[in-house]
């Protein structure tokens, strides 16, 4: 990442709206930016999701649903440069005597979220991921946000939910869904 040309941009907005960003209040700004853009669109840079460990299981295991819930997420909006944030949580039923270390579901939401994206997008990618590095008999994604473009500009409708889910396999079955939906719930 160009941290220099994301702080030269900075100063260019400061003056493009009439700010002095010589100001003692942001003088430093450019460079908070460029650092917190360096964590907040960290995973620009890796193509694939690789940070992930599957463990065999015994067959017990398998046509059972495993979930994650409301796991936190904060990304940025790819349209206006604005945050959204909210929770995302999955589920998957296991086959082939494979399962996905727990801790890896969240650190693939945070591949995910960034970066700037859709939460389409990112509910697509935890989605797919899954479905191509575990084979699973089913996956299900369901992400609610907030978004700021929508409470900040625009329509400006605070606390407005935007809610988004991802169903293959197993999960394409309403009963299967509505488990899903239960054990989120308890």
């Amino acid at each position: 990442m160009d941290q220099a040309l994301i702080e030269e941009s900075i100063r260019n907005i400061f003056k493009a709206i009439g700010e002095d960003a010589n100001r003692p209040g942001i003088q430093e700004t450019p460079t908070r930016v460029a650092r917190m853009y360096e964590e907040i669109f960290s995973t620009l840079e890796t193509p694939d999701f690789i940070n992930y460990k599957l463990f065999d299981t015994d067959d017990s295991i398998n046509g059972e649903m495993i979930t994650v819930a409301d796991i936190p997420f904060y990304s940025m909006c790819e349209h206006h440069l604005l945050p959204f944030f909210g929770t995302v949580s999955v589920g998957y039923i296991p086959k082939n005597n494979k399962v996905i270390g727990l801790s890896k579901i969240p650190r693939l939401v945070d591949y995910a979220t960034k970066k700037p994206t859709l939460q389409e997008e990112v509910t697509s990618t935890i989605g797919n991921t899954l479905m191509d590095i575990l084979d699973p008999a089913g996956v299900a994604v369901f992400v609610k946000a907030r978004h700021m473009c929508v409470e900040m500009r625009g329509v400006k409708k605070s606390n407005s939910m935007t809610k988004s889910s991802f169903y293959r396999g197993g999960f394409t079955n309403i009963d299967t869904q509505q488990e899903f939906f239960n054990t989120l719930n308890n």
